[in-house]
């Protein structure tokens, strides 16, 4: 086509080569562009933070630190009635052993503990994802994967630190820290069986005549 005035306003195809059709406003061509319309772009968001964009705060720490708080009550616990040889033969009696080691004070607050921990876990997880939406982190993971975490597996800290990391470039350290907390847990969880055979064989005493 030609630049007359005789051509009505509209869109027409670039003569300028571009891709996309530009708008011809009745006597020239003007500087305006016609992009192509798609839902996903309508509603897009962007893909990364703005650098320099803060990903950690105390929200997140507690996220990854309070689900291990009850480890050190494990040694709390008392299983030196349950050794006890008279029990072999008294199934009463080792019932009643074991009914006491599931109401003893260890045990009760490895179980309190355990789940105060879980619920301030979710909390705290909510406030991190909040804190992160503020922060400008676009599609945080979101919090709500942190119920998985009352089945004893960290998936909001992991899939936190995978998607930060992501879309700011950083936030690994969540990660690491909760890698370490998990090795942590089982060298814990060793030391307290060591420590329970040793107790089981000094209550049998020593072996032999």
């Amino acid at each position: 086509m030609t630049n007359t005035p005789t051509t009505p306003a509209g869109w027409y195809p670039d003569p300028r080569g571009g891709p996309h059709p530009r708008w011809w406003d009745g006597n020239q061509w003007t500087e305006n562009v016609q992009e192509p319309y798609s839902a996903a772009s309508a509603g897009a968001i962007p893909a990364a933070a703005a650098a320099g964009t803060k990903v950690y705060n105390l929200w997140i720490w507690l996220v990854v630190f309070l689900p291990f708080i009850s480890l050190p009550l494990l040694f709390t616990i008392d299983f030196g009635t349950l050794l006890n040889p008279a029990y072999v033969n008294d199934d009463q009696a080792a019932m009643e052993a074991q009914l006491a080691i599931l109401t003893s004070p260890g045990v009760v607050a490895v179980t309190l503990v355990s789940w105060l921990a879980a619920a301030a876990t979710i909390f705290c997880a909510y406030r991190d994802w909040k804190w992160l939406v503020a922060a400008g982190v676009p599609k945080p993971f979101h919090w709500a994967w942190s119920f998985i975490g009352l089945a004893g597996y960290p998936v909001y800290a992991i899939g936190r630190a995978v998607i930060t990391k992501r879309r700011t470039g950083h936030g690994s350290a969540v990660l690491w820290a909760t890698i370490g907390m998990i090795v942590l847990s089982v060298i814990v969880a060793i030391a307290w069986s060591v420590s329970l055979v040793a107790g089981m064989v000094e209550q049998m005493g020593p072996l032999g005549p």
